[in-house]
């Protein structure tokens, strides 16, 4: 990116990375203890950037700056709030080369995954540059003569943001684009493994488009080091709701936290999801589509298919031509355009990966294709005959791993799609519309695609799931569920009469 005005990024030497800096109230700052930490590719494991390493006491500055924006904000007119979003989206197409390229490099996806977010982004904000003029109440009947009664949606203050890295750059957008639109105020973290794509390259393109100081606020951490900003979140009054995307472990522990604080708090959380492919389905297409909802962004995605449920009159023929095309994938670099399956995001997770698989197989579970790392990559793996004893067979497993198994009924593959603990999405495929949505009815998922793979997303639709999945629904048709207040005001004209 080349923007005219501070970008946030300083230059820390002949041939050194940049470093991000927070962005608190309109400006560019370091860190309070002038910490910083490094960002690195997981394709090459070089530096990608250096970013402040914040703090609480940074989280509280960031708090502070947009509480005080607030007041301003949550009155300026509709037309000013709109006209911002729109120039944010001009801004960010315009820039697409420069943040695919920032998307490969800090996250190691590949270039359909970046121009997945793109696309996304630019669409949320052009559609949530409608909310600044969405109705905001209605008058409501009342039994007492004379009184005026209506229900009035207002901002609700400080939102705090805390985005995960898997699609940083549309993630980050989904947290802080509806808030913003309808009035309110936000401190955005993002993940210390995504600090500019989803961070800095936000208080970019908003500051750049006219956004007033303070009311987006950018603070990044060390590894490690979130559970001190998480806390100032909770504990802060003046923060009135929270948005979390990431793993069911962690956004329990906020939801446990922000509970004593009476704080409400939208989470979109792991997935382990089911795809269910039924007799009549084309075999073809249901290939197809079975490969890109296992493997797209190397399965590190919370919607990717992690289960594939084929009903037995097809599972010979749909297996031999499934695993052909898994491994027919082209694995490596993500900057070559043919690549699919990159790296995976970090050690730790690559690490993961290969004790899950190892640990299937020693309870009796079969590769069927992949199943032996090479870092920095994970190659696309299929398993059958997983115990449910296993970790693979209850727990979201982060990366280009899908078990594979044949039932005998659709009725045998709700019964067991619906055995997760999770139901965050889930596909079916059939020939049979109809049947797919009555299957659709019965299972226990917030999402459903009939014809189609779980991975999906619009800016419009309400995203989120039931169970260990998370509560509340992001998506600019909803947020004014879940970023605004509704007060209940009454006016009379002339005085009322009372009993004593």
């Amino acid at each position: 990116m080349s923007p005219t005005h501070d970008t946030g990024a300083d230059a820390t030497g002949p041939g050194s990375p940049p470093a991000a800096r927070h962005y608190i109230g309109g400006r560019w700052t370091p860190a309070v203890n002038g910490g910083q930490f490094p960002s690195h590719n997981p394709w090459t494991g070089a530096v990608h950037s250096a970013a402040a390493a914040g703090s609480a006491e940074d989280a509280e500055l960031a708090v502070d700056a947009a509480h005080a924006a607030f007041a301003t904000w949550a009155v300026a007119p509709p037309a000013e709030r709109q006209g911002i979003l729109l120039r944010a989206a001009d801004l960010l197409d315009r820039r697409r080369a420069d943040i695919r390229a920032l998307l490969l490099g800090e996250t190691g996806c590949a270039r359909p995954h970046a121009d997945v977010q793109i696309d996304f982004s630019v669409s949320l904000l052009r559609q949530a540059a409608g909310l600044p003029y969405a109705p905001l109440g209605q008058l409501l009947p009342s039994d007492i003569g004379g009184t005026r009664a209506a229900a009035v949606r207002r901002p609700v203050g400080v939102v705090a943001s805390i985005a995960p890295w898997n699609a940083p750059l549309a993630l980050a957008a989904r947290s802080l684009v509806g808030p913003i639109a309808l009035g309110n105020t936000v401190v955005l973290k993002p993940s210390e493994e995504s600090p500019v794509s989803g961070g800095t390259v936000w208080a970019q393109v908003l500051s750049e488009a006219g956004l007033p100081p303070g009311v987006l606020n950018v603070v990044t951490h060390a590894p490690g080091e979130a559970g001190a900003i998480g806390d100032t979140f909770i504990t802060d009054p003046r923060v009135r709701r929270i948005n979390f995307t990431g793993s069911t472990a962690t956004g329990r522990r906020l939801a446990e936290a922000a509970g004593r604080h009476l704080k409400r708090i939208v989470l979109q959380l792991s997935g382990h999801n089911p795809l269910i492919v039924l007799a009549d389905a084309d075999v073809d297409y249901a290939v197809d589509a079975a490969v890109y909802g296992a493997f797209i962004h190397q399965g590190q995605v919370c919607m990717c298919a992690r289960r594939i449920y084929v009903q037995r009159e097809i599972a010979d023929e749909f297996t031999s031509r499934f695993l052909a095309k898994v491994a027919a994938l082209p694995v490596g670099d993500p900057a070559d355009a043919g690549t699919v399956i990159g790296p995976v995001i970090n050690k730790w997770a690559l690490s993961l990966l290969g004790r899950r698989v190892d640990e299937a197989v020693e309870l009796g579970a079969r590769v069927l294709v992949g199943g032996t790392a090479s870092p920095p990559c994970y190659p696309p793996t299929v398993l059958t005959d997983v115990p449910p004893e296993a970790e693979l067979a209850f727990d979201e497993t982060f990366g280009p791993v899908v078990m594979l198994d044949v039932v005998d009924s659709a009725d045998e593959a709700v019964e067991r799609a619906n055995s997760s603990s999770y139901g965050l999405a889930a596909g079916v495929l059939t020939r049979d519309i109809n049947r797919g949505l009555e299957i659709a009815r019965r299972l226990e998922t917030g999402i459903v695609h009939v014809n189609d793979q779980p991975v999906n997303d619009e800016p419009q639709m309400p995203f989120g799931g039931v169970k260990d999945s998370g509560w509340g629904r992001f998506g600019t048709g909803f947020a004014l569920d879940e970023f605004t207040e509704l007060q209940w005001v009454t006016a009379r004209g002339e005085p009322r009469s009372f009993p004593f």
